[in-house]
């Protein structure tokens, strides 16, 4: 299970420039004008994890096959969206297929860059962007709330829940509150996430930089974490025009460049855990001769819907989890060292597969 990462923002503020580095092609074009990206460019990105090469290193695996992240870079939005304004209808609808959103702020000054509103505040930007998406949100709400008004009225159960979970969306809507301040008990999760809102998603606020502030971030950085932590969001810094040069170098010559620039890791990195923070996510592995591989998960995710992960039928027919924590089968020099020295455990269906474990499953065919 990877998980889908629209990267969003007003035009001209370096998503299609994230998107080329995240991605390492030049599918997205790049360009100093609105609307340059028409259709939302797809890239599937693998995460790097270091402990998979460790993992593999010991088990001697013949191939290693990370899990993988989706960026969806979608155009350009502009005020007025929400009424179709620019390409807002199409590009809305893009937004509703991911799980999360990297909301790509300008927090650099450049006269040879034009900004939409003439203008750098990135504050305001994001408010431009959240108030037509509350809006979007609205009108499909209320929608909606007209088409099932005779299923309610028939006393259907899905249509009832529905009806007062768009109720409950709606009032924050209308105190200019995005959907994801509404509280939603786990009998009604399921039935929320179909609802598809667009303001329910998590968001993650990517502040692009010049070259020079990308260790430290700047004045307009900090007043986007300033606005990240009073919403409960998370913000990122990166610099674009630094993550797309380190997409064109090889590892030996990026790690150098990164440390010349005085930073501890690529912006993708950073970008991918803070997306894995936000959503809850973790990661198990499996390792064998044959290969090492990662698997992605949500935190608290049980044994047997962690095997559904890999094939359905290992959910199915689950019996246990042969188990060894990822420190354990470093120190212990694999999987034969783990056993001898009783780190391997055997775990049943009520195991909550924890970050880091390396898991074989056994079930029935």
């Amino acid at each position: 299970m990877g998980f889908r990462m629209g990267i969003v923002g007003l035009p001209n503020v370096g998503k299609s420039t994230l998107f080329n580095a995240l991605t390492k092609t030049a599918a997205a074009q790049a360009a100093n004008f609105p609307f340059c990206t028409i259709e939302p460019n797809v890239g599937d990105v693998a995460v790097p994890d270091p402990r998979l090469t460790q993992l593999a290193g010991i088990a001697k695996s013949g191939q290693i096959i990370p899990t993988r992240m989706t960026f969806v870079d979608i155009a350009g939005l502009v005020k007025g969206a929400s009424k179709g304004e620019g390409l807002g209808n199409q590009f809305l609808a893009n937004i509703r297929e991911v799980d999360a959103i990297a909301h790509v702020l300008r927090c650099f000054e450049d006269d040879d860059v034009t900004h939409v509103d003439g203008r750098v505040d990135p504050v305001a930007d994001a408010e431009t962007i959240e108030t037509e998406l509350i809006i979007a949100d609205m009108e499909s709400i209320e929608k909606r709330l007209q088409n099932i008004v005779r299923k309610v009225r028939g006393g259907d159960k899905e249509a009832v829940q529905q009806e007062r979970l768009m109720k409950l969306a709606l009032a924050a809507l209308e105190e200019g509150k995005p959907a994801r301040v509404v509280e939603v008990d786990d009998e009604d999760a399921k039935a929320w996430r179909m609802l598809q809102l667009l303001t329910s998603k998590p968001v993650l606020y990517v502040c692009n930089v010049d070259e020079g502030d990308a260790a430290e971030g700047n004045n307009l950085s900090a007043k986007v974490g300033e606005m990240a932590a009073a919403q409960g969001n998370s913000h990122v810094v990166i610099s674009a025009k630094i993550e797309e040069e380190i997409s064109q170098l090889d590892a030996e010559e990026a790690a150098e460049f990164l440390q010349e620039l005085g930073l501890q890791e690529a912006g993708l990195d950073r970008l991918i855990k803070a997306g894995y923070e936000l959503l809850g996510l973790q990661t198990y592995f499996t390792v064998g001769p044959k290969e090492a591989r990662a698997w992605t998960i949500k935190r608290g995710t049980l044994a047997p819907q962690a095997a559904g992960v890999i094939h359905g039928d290992f959910e199915k027919g689950f019996i246990r989890a042969e188990t060894i924590a990822f420190d354990d089968y470093v120190s212990c020099n694999g999987e034969a060292g783990a056993k001898d020295s009783g780190k391997m455990r055997a775990e049943g269906k009520a195991y909550e597969v924890k970050d880091g474990d390396v898991l074989h499953f056994l079930f029935n065919t």
